[in-house]
């Protein structure tokens, strides 16, 4: 039988967490929990599970692939499509949780880190409507 724990996710319970009540660090411990009810960390190197996140991550770029940026931009008005599409999103964080948490990674405070040092080098008096990249 499996472990219940206040961060586990039950059938049905889903629908329930939503971006607004649920904590980065809940997610990192659904999927702490799941991994470990299956012996997987033995599996979840950095390196597997970087692979694994390019994989999946190429496989959310399959359903963009061939189409126009406006055609992109209404994939998921088809529910079909944006269940697929979902899914695979829901993959690759899948895995960015599970490498952020077998290296013992801050997400909130690599990310807004990551996000300074983005303001500062694509400053928005000169980057606003530019896709080009400053130059070293």
């Amino acid at each position: 039988m499996p472990s219940s724990s206040p961060n586990q996710l039950n059938p049905g319970q889903s629908a329930q967490k939503t971006d607004t009540n649920t904590t980065l660090a809940e997610l990192r411990q659904i999927m702490r929990q799941f991994v470990h009810e299956r012996d997987w960390d033995q599996f979840h190197s950095p390196k597997n599970l970087a692979m694994s996140l390019a994989i999946e991550t190429a496989e959310l770029m399959e359903h963009f692939q061939w189409v126009t940026v406006e055609a992109s931009r209404q994939l998921t008005a088809d529910p079909s499509k944006r269940e697929a599409i979902g899914e695979e999103l829901a993959d690759v964080l899948s895995y960015t949780l599970a490498l952020a948490n077998s290296l013992d990674l801050d997400l909130a405070t690599i990310f807004l880190d990551k996000m300074s040092k983005n303001a500062r080098k694509y400053p928005v008096e000169s980057s606003r409507g530019k896709s080009d990249r400053p130059t070293p």
